[in-house]
C-alpha cells in the first residue's frame, strides 16, 4: 500500500457500530469486490468495494466478512476468510496477506482461508434467523453487472429459503455519514494532495498546452505524495468544453484566451478528496471572465456557510438557486421579471446552472447519504456552484470540500488558491 498504515482501531470501531445495529440472531456477510475484467486476458487495477474497506482495511481480492450475533460458537461473532498465501499464486500475482498480517490490520483475532467458508458460513446461517446481504444501493447509480454481493444473494436465497434476509445497505449508510476522527485525517491528506496538484498545474499551464499533459502533471503528482490516484475520471475542459458536467476525453489543444474547468481529486487510503478550479489558459482572466468568476465565488462563499448541522443537501440547493438567480441578472443573462415569476425562475437559472450544489464525501466521491439527509458534525461534502454561458463559449465551476462541525464548518482546501489574484500571480511566476 502507498498509504501510511491505518491503525485497526478504526475498523474495530466500525464494525462494533454495525454490530448494534444489526437485530439478535442474525448473520451478515460482505464481500470484497470483483476484480473486473478489461479484455483479452487484462484486468482493470483492483479496487476495494468500499463497505468491505470500512470494516475491515483489508485491501485484497477473494476476501469475505461474517459478523455473526448471538451465534452459539463464539469464535464466529467475526471472522475473515483470505486467500492461502501459497507459493504458485505469490510468483504470479505477488504476496498475500498472511493470518497474522490479516489479524494486524483487521483486529479480527478469528482469520481463515477462503476453502473454509462454506462449512463455517452454513454453521453461522443454521444458528441464525436473519441474514444480512449486502449491496450498492446508490440512489443515482444501478450496475448492469451481477457483481459478487449480488450473485452470493441470488445463491443464499435459494439454499436458505426460509431464513429471513434484511438489507445491509441502509446500516453502513448511516455509520459511514459520520466520520471518525481517523477517516477525517486521511480525507485531509487527499485534500492536501489535490491541493499541491494544483499548484502544480498553476506553473504549468501555458497556450498550445495540452489537456492530457494538464492530467499527467496532476496524475504525477498524486502518485508522487503517495495517493492511490485519481478518486474519478478527472475533467480537464479547455474552451467550449467547459460547458459539459462530465467532459472526460481531455484531449484538446487549450488555447490562448480560453479558460480550463478542471475537476479532480486525489484518492488516499481510499478516501476521495473533490476540487474544481477554471484557470485561464494565458494566466490572465479577460474582464468577462472575472465578472462570471466573481459571480460563482460569491455564490460559493456563502454557499459554504449553508454547509452546517441541521441543514440538507436540499436545503442549500435551494439558497444557492436562488443565489445564482440574482447573479444570472447582474451579468445580463437573465431578466429580473423572468427571475420573480415561478414558473420562469428555474427553466431560466437551468440554462446556466444545471446540477446541485454538494454531494457527500469519504470513501466515495459520491458517498452515502440522500439529499434530504440531515447534516451532522462529522459529515464532508463538496460545496461547487457554476456558471455555464454556452453561447459565449465558457463554464465556471468552483468546488472544495466542506467538513461539518458542532459549530458550523471547516473548508478542507481552503489551502487551495481560488482568487483571482492569487491564480494570476502564480501563473505568471
Amino acid at each position: 500500500m502507498k498509504y501510511s498504515k491505518i491503525k485497526s482501531e478504526l475498523f474495530k470501531k466500525n464494525r462494533e457500530k454495525l454490530y448494534h445495529l444489526i437485530k439478535n440472531f442474525s448473520v451478515a456477510i460482505i464481500h470484497s469486490n470483483d476484480e473486473m475484467p478489461r479484455n483479452g486476458d487484462q484486468t482493470f487495477p483492483f479496487r476495494q468495494n468500499s463497505d468491505f474497506f470500512y470494516l475491515t482495511g483489508i485491501e485484497q481480492k477473494k476476501s469475505i466478512l461474517l459478523i455473526c450475533k448471538d451465534c452459539e460458537n463464539k469464535e464466529y461473532k467475526e471472522v475473515l476468510f483470505i486467500l492461502k498465501p501459497e507459493k504458485t499464486l505469490e510468483i504470479w500475482e505477488g504476496h498475500k496477506f498472511t493470518k497474522e498480517e490479516a489479524i494486524n490490520i483487521s483486529g479480527i483475532s478469528s482469520v481463515k482461508y477462503i476453502n473454509e467458508f462454506g462449512s463455517i458460513l452454513r454453521e453461522v446461517i443454521l444458528s441464525s434467523k436473519n441474514i444480512y446481504l449486502n449491496r450498492n444501493e446508490n440512489v443515482k447509480f444501478e450496475t448492469p453487472v451481477p457483481y459478487k454481493d449480488i450473485r452470493f444473494a441470488n445463491e443464499i436465497k435459494e439454499k436458505y429459503p426460509f431464513h429471513h434476509f434484511e438489507r445491509l445497505a441502509p446500516l453502513l449508510t448511516k455509520l459511514r455519514l459520520q466520520k471518525e476522527p481517523e477517516e477525517i485525517e486521511l480525507i485531509k491528506n487527499a485534500c492536501k494532495i489535490t491541493t499541491s496538484a494544483f499548484f502544480k498545474v498553476l506553473k504549468f499551464v501555458k497556450p498550445d498546452v495540452k489537456e492530457y499533459e494538464i492530467e499527467a502533471e496532476i496524475t504525477a503528482e498524486f502518485i508522487r505524495n503517495g495517493a492511490g490516484g485519481h478518486a474519478y475520471q478527472p475533467i480537464i475542459a479547455s474552451g467550449k468544453d467547459s460547458c459539459v458536467l462530465h467532459y472526460v476525453s481531455n484531449d484538446k489543444v487549450c488555447k490562448n484566451g480560453d479558460l480550463i474547468l478542471m475537476d479532480f481529486g486525489a484518492e488516499y487510503a481510499n478516501y476521495a478528496a473533490d476540487t474544481t478550479r477554471t484557470i485561464p489558459v494565458n494566466g490572465k482572466f479577460t474582464e468577462r471572465q472575472k465578472e462570471v468568476y466573481n459571480a460563482v465565488l460569491r455564490v460559493m462563499k456563502k454557499a459554504t456557510l449553508f454547509i452546517k448541522p441541521g441543514n440538507t443537501i436540499n436545503k442549500v440547493n435551494e439558497e444557492v438557486n436562488r443565489m445564482i438567480e440574482k447573479e444570472l441578472v447582474n451579468l445580463g443573462l437573465a431578466e429580473k421579471k423572468d427571475i420573480e415569476n415561478s414558473k420562469k425562475r428555474d427553466t431560466v437559472r437551468i440554462k446556466y446552472f444545471m446540477h446541485g450544489n454538494s454531494h457527500f464525501m469519504g470513501l466515495d466521491v459520491h458517498d452515502a447519504g440522500t439529499k434530504d439527509t440531515v447534516f451532522k458534525a462529522g459529515m464532508v461534502m463538496s460545496c461547487e456552484p457554476g456558471i455555464y454561458i454556452e453561447e459565449e463559449g465558457f463554464g465556471i465551476r468552483l468546488e472544495n470540500d466542506i467538513l461539518v462541525t458542532e459549530n458550523g464548518q471547516i473548508d478542507l482546501l481552503a489551502d487551495e488558491p481560488i482568487e483571482i489574484k492569487d491564480i494570476e500571480r502564480i501563473m505568471a511566476e
